[in-house]
């Protein structure tokens, strides 16, 4: 498997915010975000091979319980579902960390959807018209909000994106509100408190979540954090 990095941290974002992780992050990704927190796994993908059974290794000499799978999209990688099956049979807890554009038979106890919107398409003409073509895969949201426990994260930029998760949420009407969360598209401390402001009130109008990003308030846009 071609991974990124390994680290442990607090998880930043959505349900289990606050909660001690191991977090192994792939490398490679199908679409090309603009904000993209993390170029070195899809702009520039980086990495280093990695054997299953080093990552289990590595699992299982970890003081964390929570195993976070993330990317990149993870699940582009074939082996990520015998990874998957191995740590929950160590008893551990996954969340895995996706885009909800590609479908693998993962094992995971909170698929953590992060569907992009229009706000995500880079004006980089190489990639522009292939990531508006990808980002948005319909039967694999249906699939994956179906045989999984699951939430939505939906980065927000500015106040009109509101609109855009309306209408996607049109299209699953089985996906209940206590399961959204808004995001803002921050990378720093500063940011993040200002588009706060605004976000805060816009979710709850909505009777969507707020999802704090953690990481960003603690260490800043930094690496292995």
């Amino acid at each position: 498997m071609w991974i990124a990095e390994t680290f442990q941290s607090v998880q930043g974002e959505g349900r289990h915010v606050g909660v001690p992780s191991l977090f192994i992050r792939t490398s490679g990704c199908n679409l090309r975000c603009w904000f993209c927190d993390t170029p070195y796994t899809s702009w520039e993908p980086e990495g280093e091979q990695r054997t299953l059974e080093s990552l289990l290794d590595e699992v299982r000499s970890a003081e964390c319980q929570h195993v976070v799978i993330t990317g990149g999209e993870p699940m582009l990688v074939p082996d990520l579902a015998p990874l998957t099956q191995q740590i929950a049979e160590l008893g551990r807890t996954i969340t895995i960390e996706t885009a909800g554009t590609v479908d693998l038979p993962v094992t995971a106890h909170l698929m953590s959807i992060s569907p992009k919107l229009a706000n995500s398409v880079p004006d980089d003409p190489a990639w522009s018209e292939r990531h508006n073509r990808g980002r948005h895969q319909p039967e694999v949201i249906r699939r994956l909000t179906t045989d999984y426990d699951y939430q939505l994260k939906f980065v927000i930029d500015a106040p009109d994106d509101i609109a855009d998760v309306d209408e996607y949420l049109v299209e699953f009407p089985h996906i209940t509100a206590d399961r959204v969360y808004l995001m803002a598209q921050a990378r720093e401390p500063e940011e993040l408190r200002v588009k706060s402001e605004w976000l805060d009130p816009l979710a709850e109008e909505k009777g969507w979540r707020v999802s704090p990003r953690l990481h960003i308030e603690l260490f800043g846009n930094t690496r292995g954090t």
